[in-house]
């Protein structure tokens, strides 16, 4: 029996803190100079900030689909994927500038979940938007360089580091396998993948994720309206956190001492009667877990 966190204890109680009804909420990264949390409706073309002092969400609205969104050292633009490309986004301006594409023969794919490690290398995966072929791949951006790094992917989502960078945690999400990588830190490649956790007795599929200082992925379940906390000693589920909503998409640590959990989820997918029982569905949540995050990691180049 998983010990579920945020039920009857008062410190730990999931919050509704944006009501975005998105379609597809996904991508959350944390803006720890601004106190903002980006996130993105992927179906919408919607970028949000969400701005925690002052409690206000915006949202910058292009044509289109947009899977993700990472700050950038030393200015204030963001980093986003588009259906084929790495772009510059100004936040004040919605000014957009392409840094490259992929996959613009493959129109049935796009971009899905991306990170940054530590050194800034950004790292985002695609999809066959109709999540049926493994036409996807997981690429790495360095500056203005593009490489892909694993083909045969059905739908790329969560990746996470561990606290050491010794290794680099990756999801499939069909194939409800969470995958671990040895990560050379100097070079940003992969190496020996293995399985880290094996999703086939849990509740929903795997998608996004994000690492706490003790080297736990927290996963969040698409169709299992929770995320779970894991540890790569024993590949298994620790702990657990209940959402108010049957789409879990992703999560990222954010606050000031990053002791606060945010978690995105969906509306994609569910009839009339779920949505009157989930009425939050779509919704940005903040969770206390108890225990404190890795930071997002900023795009460094160019």
């Amino acid at each position: 029996m998983l010990e579920t966190v945020g039920v009857g204890t008062s410190d730990s109680e999931i919050e509704l803190v944006v009501d975005g009804k998105a379609e597809i909420g996904e991508g959350p990264s944390w803006d720890a100079r601004k106190g903002v949390l980006y996130w993105v409706d992927i179906q919408k073309g919607q970028i949000h900030t969400y701005d925690t002092v002052r409690d206000i969400d915006r949202t910058i609205s292009i044509q289109g689909y947009v899977s993700s969104v990472v700050p950038r050292v030393n200015d204030d633009d963001v980093m986003v994927t588009l259906q084929h490309g790495f772009y510059k986004l100004n936040t004040r301006t919605a000014d957009f500038s392409l840094i490259s594409e992929v996959e613009q023969d493959l129109p049935s794919n796009r971009f899905n979940d991306g990170k940054c490690d530590t050194r800034g290398r950004l790292w985002a995966g695609t999809m066959n938007i109709n999540e049926k072929e493994a036409t996807g791949a997981l690429y790495r951006l360095e500056g203005s360089r593009v490489e892909r790094m694993l083909s045969n992917v059905t739908i790329s989502n969560g990746i996470g580091w561990s606290p050491d960078n010794a290794t680099m945690y990756y999801i499939d999400t069909p194939t409800r396998i969470v995958s671990a990588f040895d990560y050379d830190i100097d070079r940003g490649s992969i190496g020996r993948r293995r399985t880290a956790f094996n999703f086939s007795s849990q509740g929903g599929v795997p998608d996004g994720m994000a690492v706490d200082e003790e080297g736990m992925p927290w996963i969040a379940h698409w169709g299992g309206s929770k995320v779970s906390r894991w540890n790569p000693r024993t590949g298994k589920a620790v702990d657990q956190i209940l959402v108010p909503a049957p789409n879990v998409s992703s999560c990222c640590f954010g606050g000031t001492h990053l002791d606060e959990l945010y978690v995105t989820t969906a509306r994609e997918g569910l009839d009339p009667t779920l949505l009157s029982m989930y009425p939050s569905s779509g919704g940005l949540f903040r969770v206390r877990p108890g225990v404190k995050g890795l930071p997002t990691n900023c795009f460094a180049h160019q």
